[in-house]
């Protein structure tokens, strides 16, 4: 089957249909990120096979390792197409004659997960198919630990160890047989382990989303102790599988509690021997002896009360052997592809074990469902069925479902399970059984909850939503489809659960952040923010503002605490999200709620003036610095530190609309001078202007020049107006000839200096942020190039792999040489991300002209209908106040 093209003529006559407004069938070959689910309280991935997902979480609700497998005839085949909709997956496999597909469904609002299994035989002779469906539900409950990097359940407790459950999924549909080692060469470390996450090896290697990201976890949890033993560590060998022995360390290493020693990086490989004498100085020690690498699913040997223990991939194996303080023993671990062995003194002490034999999980039969129990939480889970009578059975910590069927030419035959999960054993079994034995209606009534959302979105004074969202009617097919992308992708990242009361829109996910939301990201739709869910807004805001904003980059929303490092745009997202709510919803008092100490004003001024406490003399003393640590700027290019035009031209837009709500407020002597610094900091701004549409930065130890469309997009927006038609022809022909490619963009010019020390398919020069596209489109208008914003804005759709857009949309070139965008799935990208939706903003923004600002006095006055030649028309525009 051939990818289909999107045809289906949309917007012509008002709000789509949601079946038709994104998703289509993709070949396993053509995606790198698979779909995801999502329910309005939950998301899931699925994998490569035909049923099994992965990275469930519903908080308090997580799941670990996958979800089980379907096996036909005894091998478990992959799939070989995807269509994602709103409300599930379809995955596909044709081969020996049948012909699978499976529906999978998270219930609309509900802790339920749903699969529809169908199987024809399209061959010319009855056959008899046996199908085995694998049963897990490693289910945990938890009210913390909901980071951008959340605890999910392993055998040894609760982590986030992104690493080992991807290559999990890995092994799916199948893929490769084992997980267990990492393939990354990492660094032997002696001694006090680091802070847990996804970590460089060194201090300072390149910023990649391979391996490059903070700790980015939530403070409601106390940390696993990070320290080292006190002793003494000897004749230590790494020993190949070969034979060949690297003599990491002859002499004695001295060990203490906060110590660490860094050694020689390898691979760890199957076959391998990693040998040493250990010597504890006390008894009943805790603490870490040696780590291959910081990751958390490195191999690890340590003590727990003078106790040996081994821990690798999310398992960890503790023994009976107590070391005699004093007294050297000889301590070796042999690695096999499959498990670890711990000897002491030449005896075996503890080997790990598969993730399928966990001791934490139990599974047993109950009157023809498998249910399961967490014995370190309270989660329950239950499997029940519908459909041909099949056979069950409990295996390790799992279950399995096997039917055997006789099929004429022709025949289909279909099969349900549900998979329930909750704190109530009874209530968990009920709920699955009861959406099994009603199992086609389960189904049906998860796409017509999507479809009644999806209808509520467009209606004034719908029952799910504070506000509504313009209609937007064009014969452009490829704008209407960006617009309605953009809302769907609000929609589909929307949660009810996480704050009761209070809608929260989700940054990204499935593979992290299931309760984060990222100020940045959530200020590239913050028109339709505003227009959509105006209430769920203004309490996020007043959350947000109560916080220590300037010291994170989001915040966790289950726990209310803030999230991550600081973000230098967080001055403009957080200005910009104020901005809006109030001009678009008329909400002047909101500027009056305190919250955090003072007023929303008072909030707003800090924001829109921060440049003035970011000034520095070596940087020429009128522009802000933004410090030399580039994880706060755009975390991939290193030199994009101190002085750069983004952030500074945001800042001149802010501080022309304080001027304006200056006026209004009657303050008018702040008023002139808010201005004639806005004056100042647009002229130092042009001064940073390096030719050929790109621009300098500088620090205190020089200068360099890069072509990044942030700069592009954020100069612009605020000084479009001031720009001599010189520089706004160039910096457009810079977009056009450097960045826009394969109905997509690159975030930094290939040909930039700095490129190649830039690999991320988001910021750097391999692709672009789910947000690039709509900023750059936005940039191009303000400049008056609407053409060319309509022509990029229109390619968007093309991009979205099947689904809608992702964190990191990377940029390939296919065997005809051409240029393509989908999402990217290398490291930590999301497959979803809320910034997707800066495609309808810019709709909004660029082509309708709908810049709600200060800067004109106060709130703006919305029509109802709004049109555009060449573009169409916006219905259903005023907001509801």
């Amino acid at each position: 089957m051939q990818t289909t093209d999107r045809t289906v003529d949309i917007g012509s006559t008002g709000v789509p249909d949601l079946g038709d407004v994104a998703g289509h069938w993709v070949g396993a070959d053509e995606i790198a990120h698979l779909p995801s689910l999502r329910n309005q309280q939950g998301q899931a991935h699925v994998n490569h096979d035909l049923t099994s997902l992965s990275w469930v979480a519903a908080p308090p609700f997580t799941f670990g390792y996958h979800t089980g497998e379907l096996s036909v005839d005894g091998v478990i085949p992959a799939a070989q197409h995807f269509l994602w909709k709103p409300w599930g997956v379809v995955r596909e496999f044709r081969g020996d004659g049948l012909h699978l597909t499976t529906d999978t469904r998270m219930g609309l609002s509900q802790d339920l997960l749903l699969w529809r299994i169908v199987v024809t035989n399209e061959s010319s002779e009855a056959r008899t198919v046996e199908l085995a469906q694998d049963l897990f539900a490693m289910v945990a409950h938890s009210d913390v630990g909901y980071g951008w990097l959340y605890d999910g359940p392993w055998n040894h407790g609760r982590h986030h160890d992104f690493m080992a459950l991807e290559r999990i999924r890995a092994t799916t549909g199948g893929g490769e047989r084992h997980y267990l080692l990492s393939p990354a060469p990492r660094r032997l470390r002696l001694g006090r382990p680091r802070i847990p996450g996804i970590q460089r090896d060194e201090d300072h290697g390149p910023m990649l989303l391979d391996d490059a990201l903070p700790a980015h976890v939530s403070g409601d949890t106390e940390p696993e102790p990070r320290v080292g033993v006190a002793g003494a560590l000897r004749g230590l060998q790494v020993e190949g599988a070969d034979g060949e022995v690297a003599r990491c360390g002859d002499e004695g290493i001295v060990l203490t509690p906060d110590g660490e020693t860094s050694l020689d990086r390898f691979v760890l490989s199957p076959g391998m021997k990693i040998g040493f004498e250990l010597q504890l100085e006390a008894a009943e020690q805790s603490g870490t002896v040696l780590t291959h690498g910081n990751h958390p699913d490195s191999l690890q040997i340590g003590v727990e009360g003078g106790r040996l223990w081994v821990g690798i991939t999310g398992e960890r194996e503790f023994t009976d052997a107590e070391l005699t303080v004093g007294d050297w023993h000889h301590v070796r671990v042999d690695v096999e592809p499959d498990h670890v062995v711990l000897s002491l003194a030449g005896s075996e002490v503890a080997r790990t074990r598969h993730w399928t034999a966990s001791r934490r999980w139990a599974a047993r039969i109950e009157d023809g469902t498998v249910a399961f129990a967490d014995s370190q939480s309270p989660a329950r889970a239950v499997y029940a069925f519908f459909g041909p009578s099949g056979e069950l059975w409990t295996e390790g910590a799992g279950g399995r479902a096997a039917w055997t069927c006789r099929l004429e030419p022709g025949q289909i035959m279909s099969i349900g399970i549900s998979c329930a999960y909750g704190t109530d054993a009874d209530a968990v079994s009920a709920q699955a059984r009861i959406a099994a034995e009603g199992f086609e209606a389960t189904m049906s009534a998860s796409e017509d909850g999507w479809r009644r959302l999806w209808a509520s979105m467009f209606t004034p004074n719908n029952a799910d939503f504070t506000g509504h969202l313009p209609t937007f009617i064009t014969k452009d097919t490829g704008l209407a489809r960006t617009y309605y992308m953009g809302a769907l992708q609000a929609l589909y990242q929307r949660s009810t659960r996480i704050r009761p009361g209070e809608p929260v829109f989700l940054t990204g996910g499935p593979r992290l952040g299931p309760t984060t939301t990222y100020f940045w990201d959530h200020s590239e739709w913050s028109r339709l923010y505003a227009l959509l869910e105006p209430d769920g807004l203004r309490s996020w805001l007043l959350r947000v503002l109560a916080g220590p904003y300037q010291d994170s980059f989001g915040i966790e929303n289950l726990g209310g605490g803030p999230l991550g490092n600081a973000y230098s745009a967080n001055d403009y997202a957080l200005f910009r999200l104020i901005e809006h709510y109030v001009c678009i919803t008329g909400d002047l008092a909101f500027l009056d709620e305190t919250t955090g100490g003072t007023t929303v004003l008072a909030h707003l001024e800090r924001l829109g003036l921060g440049w003035r406490a970011k000034r520095s003399a070596a940087t020429g003393g009128v522009l802000a610095d933004f410090g030399d640590d580039p994880w706060q700027l755009l975390e991939c290019v290193p030199t994009y530190t101190g002085v750069v035009a983004s952030f500074n031209g945001a800042y001149v837009s802010s501080t022309r609309s304080l001027a304006g709500l200056y006026r209004r407020l009657g303050r008018h002597e702040e008023a002139k001078v808010a201005e004639v610094e806005a004056g100042q900091l647009a002229a130092g701004l042009l001064d940073l202007y390096a030719g050929s549409g790109r621009w300098q930065v500088r620090r205190p130890d020089g200068t360099d020049t890069i072509g990044h469309c942030l700069d592009f997009g954020l100069v612009a927006a605020a000084l479009h107006r001031e720009l001599p038609d010189r520089i706004r022809r160039e910096m457009a022909d810079f977009v056009t000839d450097r960045l826009l490619v394969g109905g997509w963009m690159r975030a930094l010019s290939p040909d930039d200096p700095i490129a190649a020390a830039s690999d991320r398919p988001d910021h750097g020069a391999a692709g672009a942020f789910a947000a690039w596209p709509g900023v750059t489109a936005h940039g191009l208008a303000r400049l008056g190039c609407r053409d060319r914003a309509i022509a990029l804005l229109r390619d968007l759709p093309s991009a979205a792999s099947g689904g809608l857009w992702g964190q990191a949309m990377e940029i390939v070139t296919t065997a005809d040489g051409q240029h393509r965008a989908r999402v990217a799935e290398r490291g930590v990208a999301t497959r979803e991300c809320i910034a997707g939706a800066a495609g309808a903003e810019a709709v909004l923004s660029a082509l309708f002209d709908i810049n709600p600002t200060f800067a004109t006095g106060g709130p703006v006055s919305l029509p109802a209908t709004l049109s555009v030649d060449g573009v169409g028309t916006l219905t259903h525009l005023d907001p509801v106040r």
